[in-house]
């Protein structure tokens, strides 16, 4: 049959005299031809109903997940930082043991679905049990006060109360290294810790400024006004924080990107400082207000040693 007694077939011929829709060409004398021509480098022809695969990327495992049970268990054991534990949900046998000494060790477990692990740990016999371990160690309170000792300077800590956003930890580490904070004190639970993503963000001030996980925030106020230490929320319906008293052994209060400060920890605060906002927001992002008051404590600090 020629191309002028089929019509269909001539209205899809293009400019080059291929059929749009196969890889036939039409010849002089009217009959299809198949094309010969090379065809697209990553592809086959569509008779074949897919394109050829790329070759998959080579997965990088995070740096610090702990993969298995033996190794998160010597984890566990050692002492090792971690921030969380990722536990299949029907975990049977040793992964129940894991478990306890993980509550034990006033660690965070978190139950999961098989899929989750398996996307996680591709490849690597996971055997339903995950860990995430901290970017840096964790210090302890004593630690704080004697970088503070060691300087000759009244502590400065900032207490974070349900900070869930890693790059606004890693910036609040920025701005207490840049003020000259002794350290960082943030919750076991519902708040992020020290993660590759936090180190990161914070430009290697997380390598200068200790942080200190407790699991109960209240509490750990009470052992700071112990010690003498004066606690100030930065919260709304306070003072102006440019007016208020920040010399002296102190402690901020930040919260989280959406609760703000907990009525728990605002109640135990020896007073409320505010920054004046002059827009249609009420609020600012939890890392700027810290930077505020951080180089208002600095600011205050330096004054009162001129005197």
């Amino acid at each position: 049959m020629s191309k002028r007694d089929n019509p269909r077939l001539w209205e899809k011929v293009n400019k080059d005299g291929k059929n749009k829709r196969s890889n036939h060409s039409i010849g002089r004398d009217g009959r299809l031809q198949k094309d010969s021509s090379p065809k697209p480098a990553g592809r086959t022809s569509r008779a074949h109903g897919m394109r050829s695969a790329k070759p998959a990327a080579d997965f990088e495992l995070n740096p610090n997940l702990i993969i298995g049970r033996n190794p998160v268990t010597e984890a566990i054991k050692s002492g090792r930082s971690i921030d969380k534990i990722l536990m299949q949900k029907d975990a049977e046998g040793s992964a129940k043991k894991i478990a306890s000494m993980a509550r034990e060790a006033g660690l965070q477990i978190q139950y999961v679905d098989k899929i989750v692990l398996d996307k996680m740990c591709p490849g690597r016999p996971h055997q339903g049990v995950a860990a995430y371990a901290a970017a840096k160690e964790y210090a302890d309170l004593d630690d704080i006060f004697a970088a503070a000792e060691a300087k000759g300077e009244d502590p400065l800590l900032v207490l974070l109360d349900g900070l869930e956003d890693p790059h606004n930890l890693g910036a609040v580490l920025r701005s207490c290294d840049g003020a000259g904070a002794h350290g960082v004190v943030i919750p076991a639970r519902r708040a992020v810790g020290l993660t590759e993503t936090v180190a990161k963000a914070s430009a290697g001030a997380i390598e200068y400024v200790p942080v200190v996980k407790v699991t109960n925030l209240g509490q750990c106020i009470d052992k700071l006004k112990e010690r003498g230490v004066w606690i100030a929320a930065v919260d709304m319906d306070g003072e102006n924080y440019s007016d208020a008293k920040l010399t002296g052994p102190l402690a901020l209060v930040i919260g989280g990107e959406g609760q703000g400060v907990s009525q728990i920890v605002r109640s135990k605060a020896d007073y409320i400082v505010s920054i004046p906002m002059k827009g249609r927001v009420n609020s600012l992002n939890a890392s700027n207000a810290a930077a505020i008051l951080l180089y208002e404590v600095d600011r205050q600090r330096t004054l009162a040693a001129k005197e």
